[in-house]
């Protein structure tokens, strides 16, 4: 595949042009909008590459704000477009034909500053979706098969894997239900709300393909928001007749002589039954059970005590004296929300994080950026690409482990030096150069041994008069306090426990009660801690049962958790059609193709920053496997699930 590139329908196109190029303040707009998909619009839309070469000099990546482009050259470049965009309008030019093969490349390769390589290409145009079509939609080959309303299918998880999946089963046509015990889909955007909540990932790039969003807020949006997607998602798609809330799977059960799972659930009143389904799917992700440490005395705390992934809102925190225990991802989010609120705030560092800042984590999205992405044809997509590419796998070669590097302890390579060394600038500059404290805060691993961070003015919030920094080691809570190591007892009314989730047992309590045609549980077949997939999707003895966001998929280097799950959805798509079109009735991975790509998985972590001796991470198991992380670039994954091979499967 070439890339090559298809235009929405030509009607379609020219009424968007219309409407854009008649709006008085279509300049106005403009003027608001980041110029680098400003620039691939326009050759996208002429034609014409005139801007290309002049601009180039200025971009040295994909981030708005790696772009240096004169204000005199954007002027022009945005003046062109309306021009281009009127030009049409009045029928005095037409589109160009869509870009493909080198002059693709060379737009692309322009808009991140660098030389992509081509590999990158045929996934970059199947992401953009420039007809407006999804190529990842699988179609029936023949004709629908008939009986497929018997065809039942059980997903257990509302949240974004469940939904899109949902909404791609819908779309074929498949009998479905969804099952949740919360009282609202969106799964962990909606179960977390503590202070601060958001997402790590530019939002324009953590949402569907096929279901953009051109109204964010911020670049990188809140929790409210991003919850109210998912809303929207199911809204949108028809999928609450789908969904049954406030309902707990607490058991599934394949059965050998059915073929059929029988899954045990438990309703909100108490009662229980039994429902049965031809395939199981968990698309319950792998953070779901919080983690409460076990610190002597914590029970016997007099005030309130908060666990980040279970807030309580109706506790305020105005005006006390608060302890927080954990500096990991919704600590972080967490101090520097509530540091101004708070009378006094005490964290308690069990271990340091980096936190790499970026200049669009506080931004808002600009009037003229949100009217753009709705209404100049190609701009969403273009914008799409750069926001891919930038925080996905420019940084993967970096986190190789150079076995002849000269400092093995704190870093990797070269490139994992400096980048070090740039976060440590960053960390000072932010603290006012207080040594103390960026002694403290400097992990001693190399950088993204654990899961890298965005820094939420965390540093700058660490040299606040009402923010102190505990190093010492908890040795039990008192009635009043947390008393540390050092014999200190530090009082505080409120305690935050921002110590995360219960990571080794993926899938939580219901790893222990699937079960095979053996009684054997996935949990056992895992031996307790070392879950393994084929692709992260299916297990070895598990008929029928299928994976979202299973065992090797989670993304520590970079992108968007949502492109592995399209990733994933279509896999699962093509499986199901393998199954229903050929009348199947059970569908197993083979031991063979299962056990090659968990050792291939393994071999190339190995050479990578999670297996590094120095690190302690959540990625791995008490062997010191690395169990939840994806060493593949996302091209990689990409081509692995792409198309499904039936002659790794067994099917009867």
């Amino acid at each position: 595949m070439d890339g090559a590139l298809k235009n929405e329908s030509d009607a379609i196109l020219k009424d968007r042009i219309r409407a854009a190029a008649a709006d008085p303040n279509l300049e106005t707009m403009l003027a608001e909008a980041d110029i680098s998909p400003t620039l691939l619009t326009l050759a996208h839309i002429s034609g014409d590459d005139d801007f290309l070469d002049e601009a180039r000099p200025y971009i040295e990546g994909g981030w708005s704000f790696m772009v240096h482009i004169p204000e005199e050259l954007a002027t022009r470049i945005r003046k062109r477009l309306a021009e281009v965009l009127r030009e049409i309008a009045s029928g005095d030019r037409e589109v160009a034909p869509p870009p493909s093969g080198k002059r693709l490349h060379r737009l692309m390769n322009v808009g991140v500053g660098m030389e992509m390589p081509s590999s990158y290409v045929p996934m970059m145009v199947e992401e953009m979706q420039f007809d407006d079509r999804d190529p990842r939609s699988v179609e029936w080959r023949k004709a629908k098969p008939a009986g497929l309303e018997n065809f039942k299918i059980v997903i257990v998880g509302a949240g974004l894997s469940g939904l899109g999946l949902a909404i791609k089963l819908k779309e074929a046509g498949y009998n479905f239900t969804i099952y949740d015990r919360a009282d609202a889909v969106g799964g962990t955007w909606y179960v977390n709300r503590y202070p601060g909540c958001g997402v790590d990932t530019p939002n324009h790039f953590f949402s569907y393909s096929f279901e953009p969003n051109h109204d964010w807020s911020e670049h990188f949006s809140k929790r409210d928001e991003l919850w109210g997607y998912q809303e929207s998602l199911a809204n949108t798609y028809g999928l609450r007749p789908h969904i049954e809330l406030k309902t707990e799977v607490l058991s599934a059960d394949f059965n050998e002589s059915s073929q059929i799972w029988v899954i045990r659930i438990r309703r909100e009143n108490g009662t229980e039954e039994t429902v049965q389904a031809n395939v199981f799917i968990t698309a319950v992700g792998q953070l779901n059970t919080p983690n409460i440490p076990a610190i002597e005395g914590l029970e016997n705390f007099n005030g309130s005590v908060l666990h980040t992934a279970e807030w309580d809102d109706s506790v305020s925190l105005e005006g006390r004296n608060v302890a927080m225990i954990g500096t990991g991802a919704s600590g972080m989010q967490t101090g520097p929300s509530i540091a101004p609120k708070v009378s006094n705030l005490t964290i308690f560092q069990r271990s340091p994080h980096w936190a790499i800042p970026n200049a669009n984590y506080h931004k808002r999205v600009a009037e003229g950026m949100k009217w753009t992405l709705k209404s100049i044809p190609f701009y969403a997509k273009w914008n799409r690409f750069l926001l891919f590419w930038a925080g996905s796998d420019v940084l993967h070669d970096s986190l190789h482990i150079d076995p002849n590097w000269s400092s093995p302890d704190l870093s990797l390579n070269a490139q994992n030096q400096k980048f070090r060394e740039d976060l440590i600038s960053h960390m000072r500059q932010e603290m006012g150069g207080n040594e103390e404290l960026l002694s403290k805060t400097t992990p001693p691993y190399p950088p993204y041994g654990k899961r890298m961070l965005r820094d939420n003015h965390w540093y700058r919030m660490l040299v606040r008069d009402n923010v102190n920094l505990v190093t010492e080691q908890i040795t039990r809570v008192t009635d009043s306090g947390i008393e540390t190591h050092d014999g200190q007892e530090h009082t505080c009314d409120t305690i935050i426990l921002a110590t995360g989730f219960q990571t080794t047992r993926m899938l939580g309590p219901l790893g222990e009660s699937i079960r095979n045609e053996n009684k054997e549980t996935l949990r056992q077949s895992w031996n307790e801690d070392d879950p393994r997939a084929h692709l992260g999707i299916m297990s070895l003895r598990f008929p029928n049962l299928f994976m979202m966001y299973g065992p090797g998929t989670n993304l520590a280097h970079g992108g968007s958790i949502i492109f592995h799950m399209e990733c994933q959805i279509r896999y699962i798509m093509q499986a199901l059609r393998e199954m229903t079109e050929n009348g199947h009735n059970r569908m197993e991975v083979r031991a063979e193709p299962h056990d090659a790509y968990n050792a291939k998985l393994d071999a190339k972590h190995y050479s990578m920053v999670w297996t590094h001796k120095g690190v302690n991470n959540w990625y791995k198991n008490k062997a010191g496997r690395v169990f939840a992380n994806s060493p593949w670039r996302l091209v990689d994954y990409w081509a692995f699930t792409q198309k499904l091979k039936p002659e790794e499967y067994e099917f009867s």
